[in-house]
């Protein structure tokens, strides 16, 4: 007989800690960007001591949010990918975020604003109404890339079954 299932978390940031854990690439690497954002709530509220992982290719980082859901992460922009059906999806990050009062990680993507043409023709974004599509494209603040993460309510963020 399965067991129930039970919610994730609390994380302990300190165990899961690990040198550079922020930065898929170091900040003086060419072309790498800089990526800054919360984890909210439906009410608006920050979530603190969630975790928020992106990857795509052989990049990697993860985040802990402090006490004001910040998390923040430095990649480089990936290529685009071409699908065995010839379809090609634009490029994006892989997001998965794990959280105090979930039952499951919730996965999801963060697409570059610079890719209009691409973003418009990626299988996935096309699949979602035009606001729902907008919670997947971060948006250029200054130097830096917001992301924001809602996990209910009001703009809720596209999250996927994978």
């Amino acid at each position: 007989m399965p067991t129930p299932s039970q919610t994730v978390g609390p994380f302990f940031g300190f165990a899961l800690r690990f040198a550079g854990d922020a930065d898929a690439v170091p900040s003086t690497t060419g072309g790498a960007l800089r990526f800054e954002g919360q984890v909210l709530d439906g009410a608006g509220e920050p979530v603190a001591d969630s975790l928020v992982e992106v990857w795509q290719g052989e990049q990697f980082a993860r985040s802990r949010t402090d006490a004001e859901g910040a998390f923040h992460f430095t990649v480089r922009k990936p290529s685009a990918l071409r699908l065995s059906d010839g379809r090609v999806r634009a490029p994006h990050l892989n997001v998965t975020v794990f959280a105090r009062g979930l039952l499951r990680h919730l996965a999801t993507f963060i697409y570059f604003p610079d890719e209009a043409d691409s973003n418009q023709a990626d299988p996935v974004l096309e699949r979602l109404e035009p606001a729902v599509r907008e919670t997947l494209i971060a948006r250029r603040d200054g130097e830096i890339l917001r992301f924001d993460i809602r996990l209910q309510g009001e703009n809720e963020t596209a999250f996927f079954a994978i």
